[in-house]
């Protein structure tokens, strides 16, 4: 194999510039301003990513423990059998969502405008 020549480093590094500038454009959105949280599909509070809080919403399978930090939110516990919701982390991009759809409750970041399209994503 030959090896790489000054003109190969620079189309490979170039390259690479390209691909992160590109995913960080794509996948950068806006940060969110307000949490929405539902229980039942019912808004149960619209809380702002301002200061520290948590809240408990009640569902059928129980309770859901939610907290939210200066600019990010995220279920801290919920009673559902494979935990997606808890493992979805924290939020912070407007139009992240995290679903507990055994227990019936939803937490959605909402700011100004939305990174992407629910029906689009």
């Amino acid at each position: 194999m030959a090896t790489l020549r000054a003109g190969d480093v620079g189309v490979l590094l170039a390259g690479g510039g390209l691909v992160a500038v590109l995913t960080w454009w794509a996948w950068g959105g806006e940060h969110g301003d307000n949490a929405v949280i539902r229980a039942a599909g019912q808004v149960v509070k619209t809380a702002a990513l301002t200061h520290a809080q948590t809240f408990a919403v009640d569902g059928p399978l129980g309770t859901t423990h939610i907290e939210i930090e200066p600019g990010r939110a995220r279920i801290a516990r919920d009673p559902s059998p494979r935990q997606l919701c808890v493992r979805q982390g924290w939020l912070t991009q407007a139009g992240q969502a995290a679903l507990c759809l055994p227990n019936q409750v939803s937490l959605e970041i909402r700011g100004r405008t939305s990174a992407y399209d629910t029906l689009g994503y």
